[in-house]
Formats: structure tokens, sequence, C-alpha cells
């Protein structure tokens, strides 16, 4: 072969290995507005990429339905999930992962807030809301409608429809949040994370909108990695990845879920949450 051959055979493998190169893809459920959550995430996709060594893109969607659908089909191999939505995913791709969590997601909360109209005030006791009107967040979500509808039917023995006038599902925790503060709705479940960085940045008006009742704990948020990543990004790459967000210690980054670390996740941390799941009637 010529030289001007073997140098062009060398250009064009090259630009075809490049081409074809694996990109590590992941997703997130939209628990906050896209702003907030293209911010923090990009920053992670360069953290990944740093320390993982391959190209690693942040994909967003639109709905919490949407990221599992996204993980199913392989259009991502990684998702920071919800409690809820995590089971779902792993349910769908078996032998899927989750791998690690926020030090916080081991003892997660929903709070219960009110619009000061409800006159419902702060109490260790579940608060009467039959004849209210209550909003969740969006429809998968642990924080803001699994646990939330398992505590209601639980503290008042008898379904959500059967206790409030109107009930609204308003698509993620900040716009909860908003919803009962302009009085929309006179009660509403949120995460007690997204409350609390709410409260702290001056968003939220405390002489419109309280938090009523702190729930028990339970896990919730989790990465969960697709079966298979080794076989596509080379062996022992799962483990590199899980040392990768175990080993996040940022303060920004972290700020910016915010958590104080993340801890080792497993599958069976989520058992409770597939079981009232199914008890709801959420999942078979």
């Amino acid at each position: 072969m010529g030289l001007f051959k073997m140098g062009l055979f060398v250009v064009l493998s090259i630009i075809t290995s490049s081409a074809f190169a694996a990109v590590f893809t992941f997703t997130a459920i939209p628990d906050e507005n896209e702003s907030q959550l293209r911010t923090r995430f990009e920053k992670v996709a360069t953290y990944l990429e740093t320390e993982l060594g391959v190209e690693v893109k942040y994909i967003p969607v639109k709905s919490y339905s949407a990221a599992v659908t996204a993980f199913r089909n392989n259009q991502v191999q990684l998702a920071w999930f919800g409690g809820l939505s995590g089971v779902q995913a792993r349910r769908l791709v078996p032998g899927s992962e989750a791998i690690a969590q926020g030090d916080e997601d081991q003892f997660f909360q929903s709070y219960f807030i009110a619009h000061e109209s409800a006159q419902i005030f702060p109490s260790d006791s579940f608060p009467n809301l039959n004849g209210l009107t209550f909003t969740f967040g969006a429809k998968g979500s642990t924080s803001g409608r699994l646990m939330p509808e398992f505590f209601i039917e639980r503290n008042l023995g008898k379904k959500a429809k059967d206790v409030f006038k109107r009930i609204g599902f308003s698509g993620d925790h900040s716009r909860t949040i908003i919803q009962v503060q302009s009085g929309a709705y006179q009660v509403g479940a949120v995460n007690y994370k997204v409350w609390e960085t709410a409260v702290e940045k001056g968003r939220v008006d405390l002489n419109k909108v309280s938090v009523i009742w702190r729930s028990p704990t339970y896990p919730d948020y989790q990465w969960t990695v697709r079966e298979g990543v080794n076989d596509i990004f080379g062996k022992n790459f799962k483990q590199r990845l899980t040392e990768a967000l175990l080993g996040m210690d940022d303060p920004a980054l972290l700020a910016s879920f915010p958590r104080r670390s993340f801890v080792p996740a497993d599958n069976l941390d989520y058992e409770p949450i597939e079981n009232v799941a199914k008890a709801v009637g959420l999942i078979d």
C-alpha cells in the first residue's frame, strides 16, 4: 500500500471510529423547572465525562413516564429516578440496578402544605382534609403523589378521590408550591427538599402557605444504571460509574441537588416503595 493510500486509510479509520464511538447518556425525572434541571445535570455530565473518559450527554425529558420510557428503550443508560420511577424502570429492564442515592434519600419525606385560607395549622397528627381541594405533583412522583396518596388513605380511611372536593396534578414540586401559594388549591404535597430550597431562596411567601404535616421517612431518589453497560463501554464500567457517583464531592455540584453526599444503594432498598405502589394500585 502506498504512503498516500496508507495515510488516507488511517485518517478514515480515525474518523469512522470517532463517528461510532459510544456516547454514555443519562436523564432525570423532571421534578423541578427545566432550566434548573439543565444547569444541574449538564454539570454532572461534565463531571462524569472527566471521571469515566467517555463522552457523556444529559438528555432532558418532559415527564416522569418519558424518563422511564427512555430508559426502557435504551435511549439512556443511567437515570436519576425517584423511588417509584426507579422501581418501574427496573421492572421493565431486568438486570438494571440502583447503585447510588443521596445520603438524605434514605430518609426522605413528603410535606403537606396549605394555603392560609384553609385555616389548617401545623400538627404531628394527620390533618382533616375532607372536602378541601388538593394538588399532587406529577402522577409518577414518589414524594408528590405515591406516598402522599398512601398516607391519605392510611390516615383518613378512604381513597383520595373520596376525600377531596377537587384533585389536581401540578406536574412538579415547584408548581405545587406556586399553586397552593396562589390559592388555586387549598392543600398540596411536595418533596421536602424542593420546599426547603425554595424557602431558603426566598421563593415562598410563608404568610400565604405553610407546612401543616411532615410524613414518616421512606427511601426515594436514586441513580439507576441499565443492564449491559459493561458490554458497551468496557469491562468494569459499571463499577467505575458507581465509584464516580459515590465520589462526587464538589460542594457546588452537591448543593445543586441538594445532597450532602451520595451513598451506596441497591434494588432491595426500594422494596418498600414497590409494596406501597402495589397497595395503592399504581403497579401490578
